[in-house]
Formats: structure tokens, sequence, C-alpha cells
């Protein structure tokens, strides 16, 4: 397949096919520094029989999933190619057949690093991706969508033969020993991976790399003579412990235009390479400060945690809201509480069906200073957005206890470093605010690790600044309760990272969540015990299978009868051969009388129970009412009164509201013997009356 592609390569397993196809430009463009890599995961919807739910029936825009999982492929490849390669790199991985037990996402990357294997594309692969869950206290390697519903770990795993390079993914409340545990279960079966690309290669043939000369040569002399006349300014602006993001690049900035002065009339002089050589000035003496000195550009120590503001209930109109700053950094969140049409539809090649619970980010221009058009999300923001999802996705109560469809929103409007796990924290704080119930509250935080192994130092930073985010070999992030792990992101950079070290930088990690999360309690630590007054009321009644028709009624007709009448909605689904009944009123009284609508309908009528009736028809020989919805039974006209009435005429009328008792159940018939004069004393008897009667019978 795709033989004019400069690779493919077609990776099955089950029913399962993904055809994987790469091409490179074999020049870089002129002023291209980087790797522009692009890389499109997409679900051919024929792979799984359907066809697609859109107006036009064809794939369109890659939707979130295939964005989050070309992404991850992304973050695997990137590192692995050569860093003075810049050709434009084009990946496409294509599901073009499913099998509902078999999960894409963990064979993509699989598949694109083979391709990129046997093609003459410079790459220093192979690399793989693994699925590692945690099911039943056993760890289980790309597990089935079956098994993967009882999975208390969830990790994506890529990494070479060597070495792990990314960790993707969501727990029920971890330890970071288990997280640690699973990474080198993943690590020993990408080596399994690796191996057999290898052997690919081999069997196609050795394929000579394409040679490439796509970086200006350095100039050896230049890069020393900036190095040695700019270090110890650069150092001295790191190591001067300002807080001011913009002080620091202003400083920065001043002395890179002086050095740039004194090549002013020198024709021969190459400002894009001193530029270049400045960088890496920066680069070294930021690292050099933390490591030979402990100290990081803002002056904090290594494991400080910026200043950290907490605020709920900002916005009086939204259900919840919060508004969390830290340092730099700032997340505005809304969380919304919708009803049961509010669902996402989620249409996709392998799911088809609705999400009651999704978050949005947005990252707009001035939250960084910059003039930049709104386009919409970005891969970047759907990816920051699904991180925080998945965080606390983990504490949201069930459906029994939440009948809500939940938006949380996160608007950032500053940003000096991670803003996700901002995301993370706000999110939690409103959904405390807006009432939801949730397991615990959630906080998150970002981690830097810089390495030097020759001198066997190393120094783990928590919750790292912008400027200190490229610095590092690893960045990572992990969200959790105080009980354990929801959600974590880890690129590692550097080669051979030992496994007591990555250990010791999350159990730092922990301690800076748990500073976060002992601040964010102080603002509020458990739900609102009532509703905003202006929220929408929900309530969920779970009944019999078997009542689920007669809610509905004939053609909706009860259903719509309710809703009409009280001014609420009623959904209706059926899980777990169960009925799941939600109602959502705007206020107390109308909520009320839909619960106790319902709640009668499916009640099973006991005898001896007295109940509010309603006259539907009258005979010679009683009554029949409706003393529960759709559940009729006689009133005879023995058992309106004490009193003997010799006829129906005029003692009651049709619609006419009143109150009886059940005082049988035929067991054969099932029908309902109801009597109104057991709810009156009994009359005193009379001698007289009772002589006369017998009198008569006589």
């Amino acid at each position: 397949m795709a033989r004019q592609a400069d690779g493919a390569v077609v990776v099955s397993s089950g029913k399962t096919m993904i055809l994987a196809t790469v091409v490179a430009t074999k020049d870089a463009r002129e002023g291209i520094d980087f790797l522009p890599l692009s890389v499109d995961y997409q679900e051919k919807f024929a792979s799984n029989g359907r066809i697609p739910g859109s107006f036009q029936r064809r794939e369109g825009r890659l939707n979130d999933y295939e964005i989050l999982t070309s992404r991850l492929i992304d973050r695997a490849l990137r590192p692995i190619f050569p860093s003075d390669y810049h050709g434009d790199v084009q990946v496409m991985v294509s599901l073009i057949s499913s099998d509902p037990e078999i999960q894409p996402d963990s064979l993509a990357a699989l598949a694109a690093s083979a391709a990129l294997s046997i093609s003459d594309i410079p790459f220093n692969g192979p690399i793989s991706e693994v699925r590692v869950a945690k099911i039943d206290g056993q760890y289980v390697v790309n597990a089935s969508t079956t098994q993967l519903e009882n999975a208390t770990v969830d990790l994506i795993i890529a990494g070479t033969d060597k070495n792990v390079i990314m960790v993707e993914g969501e727990c029920e409340e971890c330890s970071e020993q288990e997280m640690i545990e699973a990474i080198k279960i993943g690590h020993a079966a990408i080596r399994t991976q690796v191996a057999a690309q290898k052997e690919l290669d081999s069997m196609v043939g050795a394929t000579v790399k394409r040679e490439y000369d796509h970086e200006e040569k350095d100039d050896e002399e230049l890069k020393s003579k900036v190095m040695t006349d700019l270090y110890d300014k650069v150092y001295a602006i790191g190591a001067s412990g300002s807080n001011d993001k913009s002080a620091r690049s202003d400083g920065y900035k001043a002395i890179l235009t002086e050095y740039l002065e004194q090549f002013a009339n020198d024709e021969n002089a190459n400002l894009g390479l001193v530029k270049k050589y400045f960088n890496q000035v920066k680069y070294k003496a930021s690292r050099d400060l933390v490591l030979n000195e402990n100290k990081r550009l803002d002056g904090r120590a290594l494991n400080e945690i910026r200043q950290i503001q907490c605020e709920i209930d900002v916005l009086p109109s939204a259900h919840g809201s919060a508004l969390f700053t830290r340092g730099e950094t700032q997340s505005l969140s809304t969380t919304t509480l919708g009803t049961k049409r509010d669902e996402m539809i989620v249409d996709q090649a392998m799911v088809n069906g609705f999400s009651s619970f999704f978050l949005h980010y947005n990252f707009p221009g001035f939250s960084t200073g910059e003039v930049r058009p709104n386009r919409g999300a970005g891969r970047r923001e759907i990816g920051h957005g699904n991180l925080a999802q998945r965080a606390l996705k983990k504490v949201l109560p069930n459906l029994d206890e939440n009948p809500y469809t939940i938006r949380i929103v996160s608007d950032i409007l500053e940003s000096n470093g991670s803003s996700s796990m901002a995301t993370v924290c706000a999110g939690s704080l409103s959904l405390l605010d807006a009432g939801i119930k949730i397991k615990a509250p959630v906080s998150g935080i970002a981690m830097g690790l810089i390495t030097d192994p020759e001198n066997d130092k190393w120094a783990v930073l928590s919750d790292i600044l912008g400027d200190e985010d490229h610095l590092g070999d690893m960045d990572f992030k992990v969200t959790g309760t105080e009980k354990g792990i929801t959600a974590c992101q880890m690129d590692i950079k550097c080669d051979g990272l030992p496994f007591d070290v990555l250990e010791k930088a999350l159990l730092q990690a922990k301690e800076g969540r748990l500073h976060i999360l002992k601040i964010m309690n102080e603002t509020i630590s458990e739900a609102r015990p009532e509703l905003k007054p202006h929220t929408p009321r929900a309530e969920t009644i779970v009944i019999d299978r078997e009542f689920i028709g007669a809610v509905i009624g004939p053609g909706g007709k009860i259903v719509q009868e309710i809703q009409r009448e009280t001014g609420t909605t009623v959904n209706i689904e059926e899980k777990d051969n169960r009925g799941y009944v939600t109602i959502f009123a705007i206020d107390g009284p109308s909520m009320t009388k839909a619960r106790n609508w319902i709640k009668n309908i499916v009640m099973v009528p006991e005898v001896g129970t007295v109940y509010d009736a309603k006259v539907k028809s009258i005979q010679p020989f009683g009554a029949f009412v409706e003393f529960l919805p759709g559940k009729e039974g006689l009133l005879h006209i023995s058992e309106i009164t004490w009193e003997r009435l010799p006829s129906m005429d005029g003692v009651m009328e049709v619609g006419e509201d009143i109150q009886v008792k059940l005082v049988e159940i035929d067991q054969k018939s099932g029908k309902y013997r109801l009597s109104k004069k057991a709810l009156m004393p009994r009359p005193p008897r009379d001698e007289n009356r009772d002589r006369e009667r017998r009198e008569n019978r006589d």
C-alpha cells in the first residue's frame, strides 16, 4: 500500500488495521531552525461499517480524540529526529479497519515509527507506544476495551529500547509507586515492539538514510567568544532572583542589543548565529544556576510553590465559578449544570453516543501579552483541556447521584507556567462552588527536572515557570487528591533517566500538590450544601425496569402530561436493567409535584394504605376511582358510607377528589377493592332501627 510514500506500514491486531505513511522534503525551507513535523491520525468510518453522521456524510476535520491521538504520536516521535534535521515531515496514520475490543491509539505510534524506520528519512528510532492498565490488581499491556472498564490505572507509555520518552494517562487515586511499576512494565513491552521493528527493517532490506545539510555550519570561534563575553552577564540576571518576568526579558534583550552593536559595521558578521549562540548562553547559565547554586530564575527554592490565591463565586450568574491565581498564571473557571438534553454528541468511527461531562480550555493571546488572532481551539488547547478533564472526571459522583450534564470552561487570563494545572485547581473549586458533591478536591502541579550525568547532578523543580519549561530534561504534570494521582503527563528528554530519580521527582510533586490542595481547602473543601437559587434543580429516581413504560405512557402521553402540568423536564433511560428517571425543575414546588407524580406511578399498592383519589366513572353499583396514576379500583356503593344508599344518584360526580382506603387486592384477578366509609367513624347502634329491620325481614 501507498508505495509512493517515503515509508508505509500496515499494523494489524485482531480485526484492527492501521495504515501509517511518512513523507519528508529533501531540503529545508529557508530560515527554518526547527523540525516542521505534522502528525495526523484519522479514523475512517468505514473501518467500523458506519457512515458519518455529519451533514456532508464524510470525514471532516479531526475530532478531539483524533487530535489527542495525533499529539501522542507527535510527542513520541519528535525527540527522536536528529536535532539538525529541518525538512518538512508529514506523518499520516489512518484506522482502516477496527475491532471494538482493540484500542487503536496504543498501536498508532508503533505504525508511524515502523514507517519511518523503513524509509530513508533520518530518524534515530525505532520507538513504540503501549497502554498499561491495572485491572483487578494486575498490570495488563494493551488491555481490551472490556477490560479497561475496570481499570484503576490507564497509562499510554512511549519509549525507545533504552529510554522512556513520554507518559500520559489517568488513575483512580493511585500511588507514585504504582505509576512507577506501570512505567517499568510498559517499557519492557516497548522493547519487544522495537525489536520487532528492527526485524522488519532487516526483512525489507537496509535503507540508507538520505544525506542532508539543513543547518548553518557552526562558527566555533564565534560561539566560544559569545559564551565567554556574555555568560557572566546572563548568569547575573538569573541569579538576581527577580520574580518579574518582563524585567528578566528586558535584561536579556538589553545585553543582546548592546552586544550586537559591535557588529554594526561588519558586513561579514552573521547576526543570526550570534543570536543563536546567545540563546545557548541563556540555556546553559540558567541550568548551571540551578545545578550549582540550587537557585531559580525567580529566586525560589527548588521545591517552593509560588503564591496562590483562590476565590469562589466570582461570577454571580454562573452556577459555579472560581478564580485560581498562582504566581503569574491565572484561570477563571466556570461550571454550568445542564439537563440530559445538553449532553455532548459523540460521533466517532468507534464510539457513538453522548458525554455528560466535558471541559473546554481557552488560551487567548492577551494571557501572555501577545497579539494573536482568535481562530478557535488549537491542538494545544484541546490537549491541555483533555488533561484537566481526565483529572477531574475521576472524582465526579455517579450517575444516580448526579443527574446533571456538567460543562467546565477554563479561560486562561494570565500565563507563566502550567495553565493546565491551574485549570485543574480552578475547575475543582468551581465544581464545589456549584454544589457538585465530588469525591474529593483535586489539585495539580507542573514539575521540571534538570540533570548533569557527567557530574552526577540533578535537580527537581516544583511549579515551573514558562522560562523554565524548555530548560529541563523532563517536564511532567501530576494531578490528584489527598489519596493519590488522578492524571499525569510526562515528557522525558534525557537519555537513561534512572527510575529512582523519577520516583523522587514524583514524591516531590506529591509534596507540592498537597501544599496547593491545602490552600484550596481553606477556601472551600466540600460542596455547597445547597445549590444556588438560579441553578436548575435535578433529581434522579431509580425505578424497576417494568415501570418504565408506565411512566412514559402510550405514545409518551404520561411523561408529556407530567412535563406540561409541572413545568419540568423529564428524561428516562434504561441502564443495567433499571430505569433512571431524571427530573429538572426551575423551583422546588415544581420538583415536588413531578417527583410525587412519578413516585405514585411506580408505587406498589398496599392494603390498608389511604390514597388521594379521583372519581373516573359512576355506575349503578358504585364508582371507579383512580387512587394511583394508572391504577383504578371499585368503590362499591356499600363502601361509600355507613348509611344504606338506595342508588348512586347525586352521591358523587366524575372528577371529584376523595380519599379512599385500599381494603383488598383480589389474588386471582388483581382487582382493587376500595372503601370510603372505612375512613369514617362508625355510628352508634340504633336498637329501634335494628328491631324494625328484624321484623321486616321476618
